[in-house]
């Protein structure tokens, strides 16, 4: 089965104990969470940091939905729990919508698809 990749962004407060709170939470994460992350049909994710900058890379099933995952997290007390928890130490980027945490990155270049371009 075909996988997508879906890239997003968030930022932390600009606070070093808080980011080194944030991680620490990373280390150890919520086993309920790590079950409800691969319930919704995310196969890989990883999360990198530059400064306060989260850049977050998720491989997902073929028939993943960011809508299907957003009910699911609704009616999961426990994810509700930990988003609530990890909230102290996001911070909406500016182009978020009210309640919007990590947007979706658009794809500006890539290589392959240049070179291709030009054969």
């Amino acid at each position: 089965m075909a996988q997508q990749t879906f890239y997003l962004t968030l930022d932390l407060k600009n606070d070093p104990r808080l980011i080194a709170e944030y991680e620490k939470h990373h280390q150890n994460v919520w086993p309920e969470i790590l079950e409800s992350i691969k319930e919704s049909g995310i196969e890989q994710m990883e999360i990198y940091r530059s400064g306060n900058r989260l850049f977050m890379v998720m491989q997902t099933i073929s028939t993943f939905s960011f809508s299907k995952k957003a009910e699911m997290d609704a009616n999961n007390p426990k994810v509700q729990e930990w988003e609530k928890l990890m909230w102290k130490y996001q911070q909406a980027l500016p182009a978020a919508k009210p309640g919007e945490k990590w947007l979706l990155m658009d794809k500006i270049f890539s290589l392959t698809e240049q070179l291709n371009k030009n054969v």
